[in-house]
């Protein structure tokens, strides 16, 4: 027992085993071990979530207002909605660590390179779903009717059309990193997280059509920026699991 990496005695074990081992189970059987074999690997699994999550959607917003300004020379968010963008972020990421999560049947390691070219990759189609929609949404601001699906009048519509984009897509983004697989297969989100980024969106949704220190825009632009992301939603999805198939594979 003094040979192993780490000796274990269980309950009821004798005096001269629980002297040599390095870790004694105070309740019966080594159900506690699996349980905290089980546990660690749900806790590693959230950190990954969160890290590819945090990545990808930190790369959205810086290069989608550098970007923006270079090129456009238009600023996409105000500074008050960058503020209310971070504090709705805050409630789904804390809810991370209740969530439900896939236990892996195999001991797992910490691989940098992994989680960072699936959240850089990840990050780089979001970038690309979030400057078309500003780019198109800046083609009607500066020429009324060109688009008559997405007609946007000002650009402080735009900027507000930003915000409900880098906030729901930003959400629905979480769905995607949390697993993969389908993000509409088990394991399932924690009604914590599931309800946490309801409250937010419905919260983002009102600010925008009320105008709550944002500028206003229709009902209708509201949907059509949900039903973008929606899609989005999708092609992200096939993304992450043609990654994770290439890792794999390597």
């Amino acid at each position: 027992m003094k040979q192993a990496d780490c000796g274990t005695a269980v309950a009821g074990a004798t005096d001269a085993a629980k002297s040599a081992a390095a870790l004694i189970l105070t309740s019966p059987g080594l159900s506690v071990i699996q349980t905290a074999i089980t546990e660690a690997r749900k806790i590693f699994a959230r950190i990954t979530s969160y890290t590819i999550y945090r990545v990808a959607l930190t790369m959205n917003i810086m290069f989608l207002v550098v970007l923006s300004s270079i090129f456009l020379n238009f600023q996409p968010l105000t500074a008050i909605m960058i503020v209310i963008m971070s504090l709705l972020d805050d409630l789904p990421i804390m809810t991370i660590a209740y969530d439900n999560t896939h236990i892996s049947d195999k001991p797992i390691r910490w691989q940098m390179k992994k989680i960072l070219t699936t959240s850089s990759i990840l990050g780089v189609f979001a970038v690309i779903q979030s400057m078309i929609l500003l780019i198109v949404g800046f083609m009607s601001a500066k020429n009324p009717g060109m688009i008559s699906w997405f007609a946007v009048s000002d650009p402080a519509q735009l900027q507000t059309i930003m915000f409900l984009q880098l906030v729901a897509g930003g959400h629905l983004l979480l769905f995607v990193t949390r697993q993969t697989r389908w993000f509409f297969q088990k394991q399932y989100p924690a009604k914590a997280l599931f309800w946490a980024i309801v409250i937010t969106q419905v919260f983002a949704a009102c600010a925008c059509y009320f105008g709550w220190l944002v500028p206003k825009i229709s009902l209708g632009m509201i949907g059509e920026v949900w039903l973008y992301n929606l899609c989005w939603m999708f092609i992200l999805n096939i993304i992450r699991m043609i990654i994770e198939k290439g890792q794999a594979k390597a």
